[in-house]
């Protein structure tokens, strides 16, 4: 890996975008190695979640490369723009909880991939945008597709619109992100909450983060259907019985 650092620790991972002289921009070989990295977690039974960020103070990840984008056709376009939207579903749809630690700029592609994870904090540096339209592009990693979930369809059209970057205290009130700490705590309350995922089981995690994923996707009916089933295979695990078994003895649970 020339781009990716990865760090696997006793029951989650820390994954950094290793691009600190391009501010992390995401070209096609940091791209693909996110791929890899991604799927070497999801084999790894021992990690629950990942932490994803990126190196230095000063960017997350300032967007996708423009140096190597400013001279794609349209072919190369759209399979440029499919190779993000592969890599960033890859996070989305994983069965580990990912958490992005977001340190300073998330524009563009760095918006859009921590869109992917399942929380975002950020640093009371950090920065988020779209702002591809004053490119003369449209963001093209997912960002049209997940932004109105998570801030609704009318901040999703400001931002995209405007190409405006917005400061950490109003993604927080939007609802991009979770929390807000100090660039020095910020890793540090990241740790803190994958080592509390880490405790807790595998099957559930996985089986609720599908659920909940795919329930912008269906209808209500369908989606309750969904959980139903995911609720009672639930009960075929060792979890369970361990989980209930703990909360009932009144002791922690011991997940395997």
């Amino acid at each position: 890996m020339e781009n990716i650092l990865l760090n696997k620790k006793d029951g989650y991972a820390i994954v950094t975008i290793n691009r600190p002289k391009a501010l992390n921009a995401l070209n096609s070989a940091t791209l693909l190695e996110i791929q890899e990295v991604v799927k070497d977690i999801e084999k790894d039974e021992n990690i629950k979640a990942v932490i994803l960020t990126g190196s230095g103070e000063k960017a997350f990840v300032a967007g996708a490369d423009i140096s190597e984008m400013a001279d794609l056709n349209t072919v190369e376009a759209y399979e440029f723009g499919k190779r993000g939207q592969e890599t960033f579903s890859l996070i989305e749809n994983s069965k580990k909880f990912y958490i992005a630690a977001v340190n300073g700029f998330a524009l563009g592609g760095g918006c859009e991939i921590s869109l992917s994870c399942d929380m975002r904090l950020a640093s009371n540096n950090a920065k988020f945008g779209i702002p591809e339209v004053t490119l003369g592009v449209i963001p093209g990693f997912g960002g049209t597709q997940r932004l109105p979930k998570i801030v609704g369809l009318g901040r999703a059209k400001e931002m995209l619109a405007t190409g405006n970057m917005i400061e950490a205290e109003k993604a927080e009130r939007w609802g991009l992100v979770n929390d807000v700490y100090t660039q020095e705590d910020l890793l540090d309350e990241a740790e803190k909450i994958a080592k509390k995922v880490a405790k807790n089981s595998s099957y559930a995690i996985s089986g609720g983060l599908e659920a909940m994923n795919q329930a912008t996707q269906i209808k209500l009916e369908d989606g309750l259907e969904l959980e139903a089933l995911v609720f009672a295979k639930a009960f075929s695990y060792p979890d369970q019985e361990e989980g209930m078994k703990a909360f009932l003895e009144k002791r922690q649970a011991k997940f395997k």
